[in-house]
């Protein structure tokens, strides 16, 4: 009872979506009422034709009975034409809308819900779980609704043709519903079993073909190839099983549906030789029965559609419920900022569990250089991350320009940072729109000067096409040095006040890292800047260094004063690099 409330409650939710389409829900219902009626009218009108006319040799009633039955023929079709189109023309109009918002909303959601959801996940919600929704509109409520309003009306016209006649039918009816119950939760399970089979392909695949090169390079290929025949047939197999009970159904149906009418033939001959059946009858009823087991036939498997659609609707519904949004009640709107950043006790984790920050506090002056260092693990990527506010500190204070920095807009605050990553994403597309990321307000002419500035501009141009040139998914066609270079070039493009480089130069060689090193020494006595690098001689120009180790601020200073300390943490970290080096 519980599951049947909360798929009630899923369906209203769904039939929400149609609100802003609500005039072609509308007529589509009105369609679903008008096919009931006028679908029953082409065997009645043969029962008149039958009893009133060839029997009675009326040549002129006849044709006319003609005329209007391929009338009524061409208007059934009209309107099931229309029905269709319009039912799926709504679906798709729907799925579109839900599928933006989807995307939009999963775009606004914070980096926690990535941390915790696997991006196969998110990609299967937004295009094929919405687009399973879909079918809840073309093959689901409407067309169930068109059903139900058919066999109302055929079991109607039935009744007050012959009643007699119509509960002999019936009589098999029982068997029938019986074995379409079964066949529904069959088919159900089985359709289960088919998805969660091709989530498994699916996942397997992606992970396989992402990591192509690490199967070739240890050989792996054989072991893969077996994994993936398993796989491949349990999957089939799950689609043999939905297949058998559509195999045992159908022909079923088509068996009772043989008794009814043999029960139709039975007892109708005895009603015409009794004379309380006419001819006329007993030819329409033959179509009754067609019209009327051909829907029940249907109801099963378009009740397992809907079935499957409020799943996918849950599944997408629960995505779209999430409230994870980085809080953006700031009012503060600067054009500019100035850049000084401070830390006050801040506290940091990213389960809630265990403390990645604990106590920092430290501080810059607007135009200052900060350099961070520390070992693997020692939160110096978190401090960018709660710079940018990806994540919310759980204590502490965050200053920008003396404000807190949950009181700037977040988009505001955003625009004046820039940040370069050391696993650099490139999309497909050309250099222009990976470095403007198509926003419109950015000109080709600024790209190109922002490329001169840190000498990238004769490292592009060298590319087929210059910035035209066609990068692939991730920028596999270009270097680790171009692509660092490329998404350099896109920080620099958006003039921010705040430039952040996590690792920038770690994965790029010597000549490349001297260019971003140029451009480095060029941007940081305009603006503040915040240095991750674990070559300690990215850091040179730097005007502060904080040390970190395991959360917790080990030093803190000018590196002339903390190189100074034979003891300190810097010192060591600097004299097993070079000493490493040499």
């Amino acid at each position: 009872m519980e599951n049947k409330s909360v798929d009630l409650k899923i369906l209203k939710r769904v039939i929400g979506l149609t609100r802003p389409y609500l005039w072609l829900f509308s007529a589509c219902l009105l369609l679903a009422v008008v096919l009931a009626p006028v679908g029953i009218l082409k065997p009645y009108l043969i029962n008149v034709m039958v009893d009133d006319y060839i029997f009675r040799y009326d040549l002129q009633g006849m044709t006319t009975m003609a005329i209007l039955l391929v009338g009524v023929l061409m208007l059934e079709t009209v309107l099931r034409y229309f029905f269709m189109l319009s039912s799926a023309y709504l679906g798709q109009n729907i799925i579109r809308d839900l599928r933006i918002r989807v995307f939009n909303h999963i775009t606004r959601l914070k980096l926690t819900y990535f941390d915790r959801t696997p991006i196969g996940r998110s990609t299967t919600r937004t295009i094929n779980d919405v687009e399973t929704i879909n079918q809840i509109f073309s093959q689901g409520v409407l067309t169930i609704i068109a059903d139900i309003l058919g066999i109302i009306a055929v079991l109607s016209i039935m009744l007050w043709t012959s009643w007699q006649l119509t509960l002999v039918i019936l009589t098999v009816m029982p068997i029938l519903m019986i074995g379409s119950y079964v066949f529904k939760e069959k088919v159900k399970k089985a359709f289960q079993t088919v998805r969660n089979q091709i989530s498994i392909m699916n996942s397997f695949l992606q992970e396989r073909i992402s990591g192509i090169q690490v199967v070739q390079v240890f050989n792996a290929e054989n072991q893969e190839r077996d994994k993936f025949r398993e796989i491949n047939r349990a999957y089939t197999g799950a689609n043999l099983n939905s297949i058998l009970y559509y195999a045992i159904f159908f022909p079923f149906v088509e068996i009772v549906s043989a008794a009814s009418l043999g029960l139709l033939v039975w007892y109708g001959a005895g009603g015409v030789l009794d004379g309380h059946i006419t001819i006329g009858v007993l030819i329409a009823f033959p179509l009754y029965i067609n019209m009327l087991f051909r829907p029940i036939r249907m109801l099963a498997d378009r009740f397992n559609t809907l079935q499957m659609g409020l799943v996918a609707a849950d599944r997408v519904f629960n995505v779209l419920d999430r409230r994870e949004f980085t809080d953006d009640s700031g009012k503060l709107k600067p054009s500019k900022i100035k850049g000084s950043l401070e830390f006050k006790d801040v506290w940091f984790s990213y389960d809630g569990e265990t403390d990645i920050l604990k106590g920092v506090s430290f501080d810059i002056a607007a135009g200052e250089t900060l350099a961070i260092v520390g070992s693997t693990g020692s939160g110096k990527t978190t401090i960018i991350n709660l710079v940018n506010r990806f994540y919310d500190i759980r204590s502490g204070t965050i200053l920008v320009d003396g404000e807190d920095i949950r009181s700037y807009e977040l988009e505001t605050l955003r625009s004046r940072i820039a940040l370069v990553l050391q696993d650099v994403f490139l999309f497909g597309g050309t250099i222009y729109e990976n470095i403007s990321l198509r926003d419109p307000s950015i000109s080709k002419e600024e790209m190109r000067k922002s490329a001169e500035v840190i000498g990238a501009d004769r490292i592009i141009n060298q590319l087929p096409g210059s910035y035209e040139f066609k990068v692939t998914e991730r920028g596999s066609n270009l270097s680790l040095g171009q692509r660092q270079l490329i998404s350099f070039v896109r920080a620099l493009v958006y003039k921010p006040d705040i430039l952040i480089l996590d690792e920038a130069t770690s994965s790029v060689d010597t000549e490349t890292e001297a260019l971003i090193q140029y451009a480095i020494e060029k941007l940081i006595s305009k603006r503040t800047s915040i240095i991750i690098a674990h070559r300690l001689s990215t850091i040179r120009h730097a005007d502060r260094i904080l040390a970190l180790k395991k959360g917790l601020v080990e030093e803190y200073g000018k590196p002339a004063e903390l190189l100074s300390n034979p003891n300190g943490y810097y010192r060591k970290l600097y004299e097993k690099q070079f000493i490493a080096a040499l």
